[in-house]
Order: C-alpha cells, then sequence, then structure tokens
C-alpha cells in the first residue's frame, strides 16, 4: 500500500558515473517499490554504464542534459506520485522513509530529513550536527537531507549549476517552513574523506557565503570544480 492512503511517492535520483554504487542504492529502494511506489533514475550522461545498470532497479531511467538541477526536474515532469522525492545516488533513506515523508507533509508543503554521514572519520559527525541544526534554524534543505515537496507545490529547481538546493529552498520557504524529519537519511562521506574532511568544510562555508553576497553559481560550480 503506497504511504498513506492512496498516495504515491516518486523518488528521483540524478545520477552521473554512478555505476560503482548504483545498483545498491536501487536495491535499497525495493521495499518501497514493493508497496506501490516508483523510483526514476535521471542519468546526465554517463560514460561508465550507468543507464543500463539501473534500467533492471528502477521503474523509469531517463536522460537529460547534464545538471542536477535539470535532471532532477526532468524526473519530475514525468513522475505519476503525488509526492516527489529527490534522492542523491550516494545517499540512503531510513525504513519506512514513505511513513516518514506523509506525516512530515500532514501539515507542510515539503521537507527533508536530518542526515548522517558514514565515514571512517569522527569529524563526519560534527559536520552532520551541524548541517542538520543549521537547516533547522534556517529553514535552507541541502540535497544531501533528501529533500520531497507535494507535486502541487512543486515549482521545479532553479537552473543553476550549483547551490540548486539552497535557492529552490528559499523559493519554497515563501510556502512555508519545511517539515524537519528527526529521521535520519545516511549520506556517503566520500567527498569529505577525498578532499579533507576541514578542507570541504571551510571550501562549502566559503562557497555559501558566496552565494549570499551573490556571487553565480557557474563561477561556484568552477571554484568546486577546481577544488582539488
Amino acid at each position: 500500500m503506497p504511504g498513506a492512503g492512496a498516495e504515491r511517492l516518486s523518488i528521483i535520483i540524478p545520477a552521473l558515473n554512478e555505476a560503482g554504487i548504483l545498483a545498491q542504492a536501487l536495491a535499497a529502494l525495493a521495499p518501497l517499490r514493493a508497496r506501490g511506489h516508483e523510483v526514476i533514475v535521471v542519468d546526465g550522461g554517463s560514460e561508465d554504464g550507468t543507464p543500463a545498470l539501473a534500467a533492471g532497479l528502477a521503474d523509469r531511467v531517463l536522460q537529460a542534459p547534464r545538471g542536477r538541477a535539470r535532471q532532477m526536474n526532468a524526473g519530475a515532469a514525468v513522475a505519476s506520485g503525488a509526492v516527489l522525492l529527490f534522492l542523491h545516488a550516494d545517499t540512503r533513506l531510513p525504513a519506512r522513509a514513505d511513513e516518514w515523508v506523509f506525516r512530515g507533509l500532514a501539515q507542510r508543503a515539503w521537507g527533508r530529513f536530518d542526515v548522517r554521514i558514514e565515514g571512517r572519520s569522527p569529524l563526519l559527525r560534527v559536520v552532520a550536527w551541524f548541517m542538520n541544526a543549521r537547516s533547522r534554524l534556517t529553514g535552507i534543505a541541502t540535497g544531501d537531507q533528501a529533500i520531497f515537496v507535494r507535486r502541487a507545490a512543486f515549482g521545479g529547481f532553479p537552473d543553476v549549476a550549483l547551490m540548486e538546493d539552497v535557492a529552490f529552498s528559499r523559493e519554497m520557504k515563501r510556502l512555508g517552513a519545511p517539515a524537519a524529519l528527526r529521521a535520519k537519511v545516511t549520506t556517503s562521506g566520500r567527498r569529505w574523506e577525498r578532499d579533507g574532511v576541514l578542507r570541504t568544510v571551510v571550501l562549502m562555508w566559503r562557497l555559501r557565503l558566496a552565494y549570499w553576497l551573490g556571487a553565480k553559481p557557474e563561477e561556484l560550480a568552477r571554484r568546486y570544480a577546481d577544488r582539488r
């Protein structure tokens, strides 16, 4: 039985060269598919066989122009669910995530989960705590927190190269604060550990500050790509 009552959840996963982790990610969503929800993978031009791998493990596999916002919007355009949930390929939902989502949307138009960052460094627990606290204080959600929204309230992610989650949150806050679920998604700490936890934290804070001060997302995306 989908979610609460007859509501259906559409889980949209933007992917780019994620063949190494996508099979496990989609297998983890099998219980939700068994309860009537759908999973849509939107590939942005992978060169490692990601679309073929996803074909047997998702309800739909699409191709879209590269860019997380564009890919998520493409998935939303074909989704059949009353609620859209945007999930990174390296993020896992908690058990009975559909029940959490529909409960959170009882009084809200949109929301997100708390996040736990998986990895070796104990600093990742601190990073996750601050991410959750900041989000609860500001009403701004990040993509790592598995943003969800009622389809009727979804106006699309702004077509920007970086910070699409922040820009989307700013727009959605006009409809009200997000449902800030205490249930935790688990996301990979691979990006933090690859580039150094503290270094990555400092970089992201600098990029966010530059964004709030008016820097163009395209410039921020170049700075993020050149971080190494």
